[in-house]
């Protein structure tokens, strides 16, 4: 084997261990959103997010892919390549279809607990069709307007998380908050089922983040790889440090999910700079994040009463958009950060990037939905929230021990303190 061959072979292993760390992301989506939200929807949460890539994937397959990587028209769209007919680098699609559904379901948690699960499946297939591809194509494919321009953002900040987070913020105010959520000026909080499945999904979403970024240099770079790994942690400890220490003093106590977040605002911030920024520039770049994650989550809630149960807009969106406009400050590997002496025009252009980002998403993903509610409910009924997506969606319990032991040992339905009898007194003869 030539030296060259070997060197192909290292780099094609390391792209795809990077797809694969991506694809375990999702798992790591669905433990954060169900453990964020109520055990009765939590059937419905896995249920989104396994359609989301499955569907996304084979819909990127079709025609996203080519849309965001073809030959470009204009720099705006990709023209060639649809179902990946005359296209040789098969690495490079698995790679980016893991990122296509990565940012559809960040749509997922916004709008969970009363969405209707065909209006989201069909918004999955728009978002990985076209809206995303083409922000993509903007970007990434080489020829893009925003390319032209100088935009940096290595591997998503904006393109796959503010994308994702500005269709989450406009889909969650198109369908309404959960019921109980407001009343009057009173806003009440509807606690999650489980911090610890919540904690295991920012775990694996941490661990899948390392190929999410370090797989981004679609090489197995020596110099480049380490520093891109080690600000991609860094970053997101920063996160769970200013998230902790800033709860602490704006109420208090150190908030447990919100500190959870920050991990994944820390992340979500240095994505755009990962290659670009240094060790301590990534330090502070968490640090601002996990900040920004906290006031941010308050102003979406209170300011713009727009109910997202796991703070995804936050995350991906205020974060992207501060990791974005943060390579204008911090970039050193080209020396054109504003604080590195760089002048102003980097900060510019990222900030053109990201107005031009959140007016695409946002006017097509509403487009998009108005136009999918004429054909189904974007919301369930009133009904089948209360009784839980798990129950009205898929027919099932996500937890049927639970359902057992409090549905009484008669199997008919009886008073909280009668079924504790009959379980007492069950226990009892058994003993005897």
């Amino acid at each position: 084997m030539t030296v060259e061959a070997l060197e192909l072979s290292i780099n094609l292993v390391w792209v795809m261990l990077g797809a694969i760390l991506v694809f375990f992301m999702h798992a790591g989506f669905a433990m954060v959103e169900a453990g964020f939200t109520r055990s009765k929807n939590a059937i419905n949460i896995l249920m989104k997010n396994v359609l989301t890539i499955s569907i996304g994937g084979i819909v990127y397959f079709l025609a996203g892919y080519a849309i965001m990587f073809g030959d470009t028209a204009g720099g705006f769209i990709g023209t060639s390549g649809f179902a990946l007919q005359g296209v040789d680098d098969i690495a490079l699609f698995v790679f980016q279809a893991m990122f296509a559904a990565t940012c559809a379901t960040i749509i997922s948690g916004a709008v969970a607990e009363r969405a209707n699960i065909s209006a989201y499946i069909a918004i999955v297939v728009i978002m990985t069709l076209f809206i995303y591809p083409v922000v993509g194509h903007w970007v990434w494919q080489g020829d893009g307007w925003l390319t032209a321009l100088g935009f940096i953002d290595f591997a998503g900040s904006t393109v796959v998380h503010l994308t994702g987070a500005v269709g989450a913020l406009v889909a969650a105010a198109m369908i309404g908050p959960r019921l109980g959520k407001y009343a009057g000026k009173q806003i009440n909080v509807i606690p999650g089922h489980s911090i610890p499945l919540g904690a295991l999904g920012v775990f694996i979403l941490w661990l899948g983040w390392f190929g999410f970024n370090g797989a981004s240099t679609l090489a197995a770079d020596p110099e480049l790889v380490p520093s891109v790994i080690a600000n991609t942690f860094l970053s997101a400890s920063a996160g769970i440090v200013a998230t902790a220490f800033y709860t602490k003093f704006r109420y208090g106590q150190m908030d447990g999910s919100l500190t959870l977040n920050g991990a994944l605002a820390g992340l979500v911030g240095i994505t755009a700079g990962a290659a670009n920024l240094s060790l301590v520039g990534a330090i502070i770049t968490g640090l601002l994040a996990g900040v920004i994650l906290v006031e941010g989550v308050r102003f979406i809630e209170w300011k713009l009463k727009v109910d997202d149960p796991v703070g995804a807009v936050a995350v991906h969106g205020l974060c992207g958009i501060w990791g974005t406009l943060a390579v204008g400050l911090f970039d050193v590997a080209g020396g054109g950060g504003l604080l590195y002496g760089g002048g102003a025009t980097l900060l510019g252009v990222q900030a053109i990037g990201v107005l031009a980002v959140i007016a695409w998403t946002a006017v097509t993903v509403a487009l998009s939905l108005s136009m999918i509610k004429l054909f189904v409910p974007l919301r369930v009924t009133r009904e089948e929230e209360i009784e839980g997506l798990d129950i009205a969606e898929h027919g099932s319990h996500a937890y049927e021990f639970q359902q057992d032991v409090f549905r009484g040992l008669s199997g008919k339905s009886d008073t909280f303190a009668q079924r504790l009898t009959t379980l007492g007194t069950h226990v009892k003869e058994k003993q005897v």
